[in-house]
């Protein structure tokens, strides 16, 4: 039986997010699980005059690939990989997995050689998205693994995720979406004068220059759902302590407690209750691991709870995030690394963040309204 919401999802993605059009490629990718999902997509696309094709893949290969490949096998891009880099026109990724916890033991240095090379396709589809020449979106479907991880039962979850998408009912999810991206992009430009925040909470007091670096919306065109502002660092600059009380998760193995001190915009110390060696193992990938390549708010009120899924997690109103290594070229990076990495800083009970020294968020908010300041 067919989930309307499932569908309302499909017909958001394909018509806001990538914006399908007649006679246009649409690549739709995702694991086994996700297949329902995976065929409401194509059946939007399909009603809008695309040209999409599904690529699913059966849970578990990664599994293989890491138990038994050589470092060559771990590598491995294909060339048709490559060509569909190049020349698809719009790409859903559903970011599912039937087993999340799948990798978790798998060895660093392993980790690291598939890491570095799939990163370099990302960043490529990347180049390709700020230049508009491929839509791009990702998402998720709800399925036990997730729900599990979230500690919800699937209906519990489902209710979550919908919700968060604005797609549970009979709204015009389009028209919200449409609302939040005028209203980020009015924080954005709020945001563009600052030269240097300060982010003050339990544990934490760290100074990030962001002078000349461009502010960024996100607002559902390359995330669903989504919701937050960020920007790219100054890589010289950053400096202080921060610390991170939710699980610090990569490719799905956790690191607990995280704590990361800065001096000349580099890591120089950093500390967990647990997976320590795997943060260290992480922020030495390459030269641009140590340094932070992205500062962002959590601006989704919707979404108020830890899910250790990141494409939820880093949107949690009240929170703000920052990644080590890669940072982003439409905002103004320098930094380059195989590394981008999101670590949560939970804001919402004692946080403060001052712009050039006057207090401009505390308790989870902004203390001006970005409309006014906008208008």
């Amino acid at each position: 039986m067919r989930d309307p919401r499932a569908e309302r999802l499909a017909e958001l993605i394909a018509g806001y997010s990538l914006r399908v059009r007649e006679g246009q490629t649409m690549r739709i990718t995702g694991d086994g699980s996700a297949l329902p999902f995976a065929v409401a997509l194509y059946r939007s696309g399909t009603r809008r005059g695309a040209l999409p094709y599904l690529e699913i893949r059966p849970p578990g290969l990664d599994e293989i690939l890491f138990a038994e490949g050589n470092d060559e096998q771990l590598a491995f891009i294909s060339d048709g990989e490559r060509m569909q880099t190049e020349k698809v026109d719009s790409w859903a990724m559903i970011w599912n997995s039937s087993n999340t916890r799948g990798l978790t033991r798998v060895p660093s240095d392993r980790r690291r050689i598939h890491l570095a090379a799939h990163y370099r396709m990302v960043n490529r589809r990347w180049q390709r998205v700020e230049a508009g020449e491929l839509e791009l979106c990702g998402t998720l479907f709800p399925t036990q693994s997730h729900a599990q991880d979230a500690e919800m039962s699937l209906a519990e979850y489902e209710d979550f995720v919908y919700g968060a998408c604005h797609v549970a009912d009979d709204e015009d999810a389009i028209a919200h979406w449409e609302s939040v991206a005028e209203e980020l992009t009015a924080r954005a430009e709020q945001l563009a004068s600052v030269r240097e925040l300060r982010i003050v909470g339990v544990d934490t007091d760290l100074r990030v220059n962001v002078e000349g670096r461009r502010w960024l919306p996100s607002a559902g065109r390359h995330n669903m759902p989504d919701g937050e502002v960020f920007t790219s660092p100054v890589e010289t600059a950053t400096a202080g302590e921060i610390h991170f009380a939710f699980p610090s998760i990569f490719q799905g193995r956790e690191v607990e407690n995280v704590r990361l001190r800065f001096e000349g915009g580099r890591v120089v110390d950093a500390e967990a209750t647990s997976g320590e060696g795997y943060l260290r193992a992480l922020i030495a990938t390459d030269e641009g691991a140590a340094v932070l390549g992205e500062v962002a708010f959590g601006l989704n009120y919707e979404i108020d709870r830890f899910t250790r899924d990141i494409l939820f997690d880093e949107k949690i109103g009240g929170t703000m995030h920052v990644a080590l290594g890669g940072g982003f070229d439409e905002a103004g990076t320098q930094n380059t690394s195989d590394l981008h990495w999101d670590l949560i800083c939970d804001l919402r009970e004692e946080g403060e963040v001052y712009a050039d020294g006057e207090l401009v968020w505390k308790a989870g908010r902004f203390l001006a309204d970005a409309a006014v300041a906008h208008a």
